[in-house]
């Protein structure tokens, strides 16, 4: 998300070369043998001559075991070797903006981040994989993330998983502070207020933090930006998105233990012991797999400094909307889709099908990565780290815009930027208009 070195119009000049002059090479035009199954995920293949692939998976988020049965399996499956590549979430576009088009260098399945999908479908970077929805999971996928990889009836990236942004909060700190869990928004501003006030404890409110601080937006019906059926326009200068960005400041104003240049990167451990010098943060939000970072800090067999869940100490809870419920947070994840410029497709349309098939969607729930497909949504539960909780946010989380340009917005920090400002206490009203204007500059690509 952080450095794309070309826009999102060189992409496309790019993409339409290579596309014309070398899409569907390789082995697409064989004859295929009757589809033979796996025994171990049910996934069928075309019998194709075997196909070495690779595959791209953004950050670390994928577990090393995950990435051991993909290699497995898939030379099981198909006969030929995946190579697993891991790029960096800060260097995500740039790879992906360079790699997709060439058809020599491109990976031959990646994946994106959800809100990073829409820039490069609409530009034809991934292959049309319509005809597979239904093997895939069809209407069990999570929908959200399905919307945001298809253009028009057609899809091109799927969802690959989910996480859901929840509140983490000292449960012992909340006692000391003679507060209760709030069931409202505007409660979990006065809660943190006199945490802070009494110097028991406050909300780590990144100032940059646009990715939590938008279900404030969402939360009071306002949106980001909205589509007129043939561009998109900022929309924060709308009624609904001033109340909220308005209850946000008043937020970070009152309850605030962060400082105005921290991002969302700092609020994963904001919450354990000595993380902060001074006022403590008693509550923050982070998505699910924070469970991991958060806990008593002691150092394992290795000398590491690691933590270690306790759950008398800490606890999670659903963000409230603004009149009770659960207030719609932003859902991370990722999708993930073919190379429109593979030269492999139907190696890469087996690995796809072990992807999406029931041994690795069980093991991503396992492993406290919301599924894609949702009829294992039980195991996701029952397994993971606070997933009753994940669940419940997931079940009312919204997206970014699907707007060709919104990879570009991210790269700009338009929304850190935005946040920033009226983190320092600057006027909504104003910084809101100026920011439809940014937003505009950008948006439709």
């Amino acid at each position: 998300m952080k450095k794309m070195t070309l826009g999102v119009t060189a992409f496309a000049a790019a993409s339409a070369i290579v596309l014309a002059g070398c899409s569907s090479s390789g082995s697409e035009g064989e004859e295929s043998a009757e589809p033979t199954s796996s025994a171990t995920t049910g996934t069928e293949t075309t019998g194709a001559t075997a196909q070495d692939i690779t595959l791209w998976l953004m950050g670390t988020d994928t577990p090393d075991p995950l990435i051991e049965f993909l290699k497995t399996e898939y030379t099981e499956v198909n006969g030929g070797a995946l190579t697993v590549e891991q790029i960096g979430w800060g260097d995500a576009i740039a790879s992906l903006t360079t790699a997709l088009p060439d058809s020599e260098n491109t990976p031959d399945v990646t994946e994106v981040g959800n809100t990073q999908s829409a820039t490069f479908t609409t530009v034809g970077a991934f292959m049309d994989i319509t005809d597979m929805y239904e093997e895939l999971g069809g209407d069990s996928l999570l929908q959200g993330f399905v919307e945001a990889g298809a253009v028009g009836d057609k899809n091109y990236a799927l969802p690959y998983y989910f996480g859901s942004r929840m509140a983490w909060y000292r449960k012992d700190l909340y006692e000391a502070g003679g507060v209760s869990v709030p069931t409202t928004l505007a409660e979990v501003t006065e809660v943190n207020a006199s945490l802070k006030e009494q110097g028991v404890g406050g909300f780590y409110v990144p100032g940059q933090d646009w990715r939590d601080g938008i279900s404030w937006i969402f939360a009071n019906g306002g949106e980001i930006a909205t589509y007129d059926g043939s561009e998109w326009a900022g929309a924060l200068a709308t009624p609904e998105s001033i109340e909220g960005m308005e209850q946000w400041q008043e937020l970070f104003e009152t309850a605030s233990v962060a400082q105005v240049t921290d991002d969302d990167s700092t609020a994963y451990e904001a919450i354990n012991d000595g993380f902060l010098s001074g006022t403590p943060a008693a509550t923050t939000m982070a998505p699910n797999w924070a469970y991991w970072s958060l806990g008593d800090i002691a150092e394992n067999d290795e000398g590491e400094q690691v933590a270690t869940w306790n759950d008398e100490k800490f606890g999670a809870f659903v963000l409230p909307g603004a009149d009770g419920g659960v207030a719609p947070v932003f859902a991370g994840g990722s999708n993930i889709g073919i190379s429109a410029a593979t030269q492999n497709p139907e190696g890469s349309k087996d690995l796809m099908r072990i992807i999406f098939g029931d041994e690795y969607q069980t093991m991503l729930a396992e492993n406290g990565l919301g599924p894609a497909n949702l009829d294992y949504a039980d195991t996701y539960t029952e397994v993971a780290a606070m997933g009753d909780i994940a669940l419940q946010a997931a079940e009312s989380a919204k997206l970014t815009p699907a707007a060709p340009g919104w990879a570009a917005i991210e790269e700009a920090k338009i929304m850190e930027q935005y946040f920033a400002a009226v983190a320092e206490g600057g006027d909504v009203t104003a910084l809101a208009t100026e920011y439809d204007a940014k937003l505009n500059e950008l948006i439709n690509g």
